[in-house]
């Protein structure tokens, strides 16, 4: 099922180029808030300005499907690379808060139209036994770039000030765009009928599978949010119980590195066993992590939840973006991973802001509220990712489903595995050509 597929010219045209991006998003993100206050803007102004780099990610991915289904995912690349350069020098040069706000918008759309292009890309080109390696590889390759970033960041800011991190961000978005531009189209599937391309607005995907985006996205929502809360959470409950700025690095560098010593075994354990067994436990020790988060009132016990909350983070690394890909129709691949990525995008966007909203009654409220909601989100891919099978199941040709996105078909070393997200038997469609074995299961 993998012959003839080699994976080495994916190294320097996907994971190294996310390496880049990654290092160059990891050198930016610290200093837009310095920069914020630097032009005059209050402490929640920046705030929000950080956050629309978030905003700018949810509103991009409403016509990022659109762009990538009718440019392909070579020329949607090199257009979000122009995006999102404009988008860091505007930031970079901004001499208002308002303009900076400004190119933060616009480097969170880049961001998304970018990030589509590469999941629709590797979606194509990994054969499907391979998928959810591949994805755990990119976004592993990300993580580590976005870990050694403010490293190299800080010697640029030495030397030049706040707007190095920038500059580090701009040369990083450029090199990373024109190292996966070099990535030739993998051929966008045509209507079976006409020839033709096919394109459908979101709005159709969305009526097409509310469904499976009801349910599936719901969990994808949820660890979305849980996601983003860690990185408010954390750091406010370092600084409640007075621990200072340096030691709070010190702590996130150590969740960190946790972080993604699991992250590419993440993907070898969904392509071995299935995405449940990574996204449930994923979610849940987030969410014990964030439940016990109340009672660290010191260093050592707080470092230890950023090491729980680290391992949770890398268990789940990569599996959004694999189901995404195992539920997208081929046909509307790219439309469809755009409303995919608009349910965990808003998760990003909306979970911080929950946060807030509650930590001003209560800090410890607001961490206990992250805890349920990541609890909740494993229940809900508990319930709707397909289970696995290590025993052939029908096609997606025997099943003919009415609504292709509510099937997930993965193919694992030589077996299939159909099924319903939306059914109460999910996964349970065996095969009559086969039976499941007698031990084991």
């Amino acid at each position: 099922m993998t012959e003839g597929f080699d994976p080495k010219p994916l190294i320097t045209t996907v994971f190294v180029p996310s390496a880049i991006f990654g290092i160059g998003q990891g050198a930016g993100a610290p200093v837009v808030a310095l920069l914020a206050r630097e032009l005059g803007a209050s402490v929640p102004v920046a705030g929000v300005i950080v956050a629309l780099v978030a905003l700018g990610a949810v509103i991009g991915d409403l016509p990022a499907g659109s762009i990538v289904a009718r440019l392909g995912e070579r020329r949607a690349i090199i257009a979000g690379t122009a995006l999102g350069t404009v988008g860091v020098l505007v930031s970079l040069t901004a001499w208002t808060p308002a303009v900076l706000a400004a190119g933060a918008v616009l480097t969170g759309f880049a961001n998304a139209v970018w990030g589509l292009a590469r999941q629709s890309y590797l979606a194509e080109a990994v054969p499907i036994e391979r998928r959810a390696r591949a994805m755990a590889a990119f976004a592993t390759m990300w993580r580590l770039g976005f870990f050694l970033g403010p490293f190299l960041g800080a010697g640029v800011i030495h030397l030049v000030g706040v707007r190095g991190g920038l500059a580090v961000q701009a040369v990083g978005v450029v090199l990373s765009g024109v190292l996966m531009a070099r990535a030739p189209d993998t051929g966008r599937r045509t209507d079976a009928g006409t020839g033709e391309r096919t394109h459908t607005s979101l709005g159709t995907i969305l009526r097409r599978h509310r469904r499976l985006l009801g349910t599936l996205g719901v969990g994808s929502l949820l660890m979305g949010a849980a996601r983003a809360s860690r990185e408010a959470v954390l750091p406010l409950w370092a600084s409640h119980i007075g621990l200072d700025a340096a030691t709070v690095s010190i702590v996130f560098g150590i969740g960190g590195v946790v972080d993604l010593l699991c992250s590419y075994p993440a993907g070898q354990l969904m392509d071995r066993y299935g995405r449940r067994a990574v996204a449930v436990p994923s979610l849940l020790v987030i969410g014990v992590a964030f439940l016990i988060l109340p009672v660290a009132d010191d260093l050592a016990s707080l470092a230890a939840v950023a090491v729980v909350l680290g391992i949770g983070n890398g268990l789940g690394n990569g599996v959004i973006m694999t189901l995404g890909a195992d539920t997208a129709p081929p046909a509307t691949r790219a439309e469809f991973l755009a409303a995919w990525r608009l349910t965990h995008d808003t998760g990003m966007f909306v979970g911080p802001f929950a946060v807030g909203a509650v930590a001003t009654l209560s800090l410890a409220a607001g961490a206990l509220t992250v805890g349920g909601l990541a609890l909740l989100g494993a229940a809900c891919m508990f319930r709707f990712v397909p289970r696995y099978s290590p025993w052939p199941r029908r096609t997606l040709e025997q099943v003919a489903p009415a609504e292709p996105a509510l099937h997930n078909v993965t193919s694992t070393l030589g077996h299939v595995c159909v099924s319903d997200c939306s059914s109460p038997k999910v996964g349970d469609w065996t095969s009559s050509a086969s039976t499941p074995p007698t031990s084991g299961r």
